[in-house]
């Protein structure tokens, strides 16, 4: 493809594609999967796609390739983006701008729909349907535009306005109260906070004058400091967007915060960068394969966003007409965050000083009205369903499902499998219907227990050993809603030899053949030291040591098939009915049996790159 087709920059560059065909020969009409970022390559992704369209492939060629500057098609490289030492981002983008020079302006949007007319040119297809998810359906809705009478049909999954996504993300900003109400709905938060939208509030007030500090602990049992400022308090709520177990665990990890606990919700800050869990240093982390490529990411976003200000201007006038531009939205906009909060968690700092090359984005065009269906996750905030109702308004035909308890990128993250039925009806022209009966397969979490004296002992076995077999079932019960976190953190994939820290120290490590827990803590004084032989995915029986200064020391054998403890602890002999032991309870002394999360058994049957060690321990 030509580099800038304007001729201002001269090269080429090469597109990377692969295509399924339908039959023999090549169909009239081709599928064309667009991926997210801007930045993300598609090629990767093609199990995933084949399967997600699936319904669209019986009669139709699939088409994947890497949009220019991503994966495989010529990808754009900014040394700026790996230096080892950290700066400020405005001055990594100004120093990318600088690297790429006036080429620049040639990764565009627009360029990308130029792409995609040449590649229908050159297999010869008369019509196609695009099926785009995240940034992928703003390309898919401006090629609709640019070559209407080329398009079949559109599938839009997680929508990003043509016209782009407002600047400071209040749209973002105006869904926060109907995720957590979602969330929280059927007093799934009874007992850990009566308002979780005025928690947060509270929460992210108090952290705009001092940031927590606290601690979590590595994969080897070694504590760090940690802290978590306001702008972070929202970036653990976005990362949220791609996993279900994050939500969950928020709104307890808030609750914990403000009663001067922050180091459950410095824990989920940790993992929802990643930092969670240690893995193997011989291999990469299994989420690089789909990270979104920064160059890209840049030169597409400072290049078409939709800032407030004149693109000519200099940085420093950018900068000022944003900040005007901020400042005349109502402070309740920003809700439950401020105007601060959403200008340092915006691109605008940083793309003030990126000199555009590229000319302003066209003005839009009409929509065709060709058979639509969009999807959208009732908890997805970066892409938010208003986004969605609005790009459903102008379109005639377009069918708009929003599927309950799901977050961002619906058909890669839709665990009830209604937005599957959804395609499937779509492509057999019948009406989709809503999902019926969503259940939330997540449901929030109970607040850690901040004692060994603020826990319930079972009925059988009163005192300090009844207190420490809750807190042990208690850790079990937390390290596993760590290990299902931290695999749907990961793309669903965790290398065997990944561990996790203790959220008051030691660690776990899991692989294909062990659960290893050493001094591995919950419960402030309880550790649990323990080695779980794994077989056919399943935790095998094996003896957990108890020890630490506020612990009932003694040994207790359990197994993820066993229905019972037996033991000794703190001299006394345990024999208990697991199902009678009620865990954790919230502060209002709702019991946490409320809601279980799904086994990691499950998921893998709803998401098939789930494998690997998380998946073989079984927990």
């Amino acid at each position: 493809m030509p580099l800038d087709r304007v001729g201002g920059v001269p090269g080429t560059i090469t597109l990377s594609v692969e295509r399924k065909l339908a039959g023999a020969s090549p169909s009239s009409t081709a599928v064309v999967a667009l991926a997210g970022g801007p930045g993300q390559a598609a090629l990767p992704l093609g199990e995933f796609i084949a399967q997600a369209i699936a319904p669209a492939l019986g009669s139709r060629d699939l088409l994947l390739f890497d949009q220019r500057g991503t994966g495989a098609s010529d990808p754009l490289g900014c040394s700026a983006f790996e230096a080892p030492t950290p700066a400020p981002a405005a001055e990594l983008f100004e120093r990318c701008a600088s690297e790429l020079g006036p080429a620049r302006g040639a990764y565009t949007t627009q360029e990308s729909v130029q792409d995609i007319e040449a590649l229908r040119q050159a297999g010869g297809y008369q019509k196609l349907v695009l099926y785009g998810t995240s940034y992928g359906t703003k390309v898919a809705t401006e090629y609709a535009e640019e070559y209407p009478a080329n398009v079949e049909a559109l599938v839009l999954d997680s929508v990003v306005p043509p016209e782009g996504t407002e600047p400071f993300a209040i749209p973002t900003l105006e869904a926060i109260g109907g995720v957590l109400g979602e969330l929280c709905a059927g007093e799934a938060c009874a007992g850990i906070t009566p308002n979780a939208l005025a928690s947060l509030a509270t929460l992210a007030t108090r952290l705009r004058a001092h940031p927590l500090s606290g601690s979590v602990y590595d994969g080897s049992g070694h504590r760090h400091a940690s802290t978590i400022d306001e702008p972070g308090l929202l970036d653990v709520l976005e990362a949220g967007d791609l996993n279900p177990a994050l939500r969950a665990l928020l709104p307890a990890a808030v609750t914990s915060a403000l009663h001067h606990y922050p180091d459950p919700l410095l824990r989920l800050q940790a993992m929802s960068e990643g930092l969670i869990p240690n893995v193997p240093i011989e291999r990469p982390h299994p989420a690089v394969e789909q990270e979104v490529d920064e160059a890209l990411f840049a030169a597409t976003s400072c290049e078409e966003s939709p800032f407030p200000w004149q693109r000519t201007a200099p940085g420093a006038t950018r900068l000022d007409e944003a900040l005007g531009y901020l400042h005349a939205q109502p402070a309740g906009d920003f809700y439950p965050f401020d105007a601060a909060t959403a200008y340092a968690n915006s691109l605008v700092p940083a793309c003030a000083g990126w000199p555009d090359a590229s000319p302003p984005p066209p003005a839009q065009k009409p929509l065709p009205d060709v058979p639509t269906l969009i999807l959208s996750g009732e908890q997805d905030l970066r892409t938010p369903t208003s986004y969605a109702r609005s790009l459903a308004a102008e379109i005639p035909d377009a069918q708009l499902l929003v599927v309950p308890f799901t977050g961002h990128s619906v058909l890669g993250s839709d665990l009830s499998g209604c937005s599957a039925l959804a395609v499937a009806a779509f492509f057999s022209a019948a009406t989709v219907q809503p999902c019926a009966n969503p259940v939330d397969e997540f449901a929030p979490t109970p607040v850690t227990p901040t004692s060994l004296a603020g826990i319930r002992p079972p009925a059988g076995l009163r005192g300090r050993p009844g207190k420490t077999l809750v807190a042990l079932l208690d850790t079990l019960v937390d390290l596993n809603r760590q290990v299902i976190a931290a695999t749907l953190q990961a793309d669903a994939e965790l290398p065997s030899g990944s561990s996790f820290g203790g959220l008051r120290g030691g660690y776990a490590r899991l692989t294909r053949s062990v659960a290893a827990l050493k001094d591995f803590s919950l419960v402030p004084g309880v550790q649990l030291s323990a080695t779980f032989p794994v077989r056919d995915g399943k935790l095998q029986a094996a003896d957990i040591h108890v020890s630490g200064p506020q612990a009932a020391h003694g040994t207790v054998r359990f197994g993820s098939s066993s229905l019972r403890v037996t033991g000794t602890l703190g001299g006394r002999r345990v024999d208990v009915e697991i199902a009678k032991v009620k865990l954790a309870r919230r502060a209002g002394g709702a019991p946490s049996s409320q809601a279980q999360w799904p086994a990691l058994a499950t998921l893998d049957a709803t998401l098939p790159r789930l494998r690997g060690a998380a998946a073989g321990a079984g927990l």
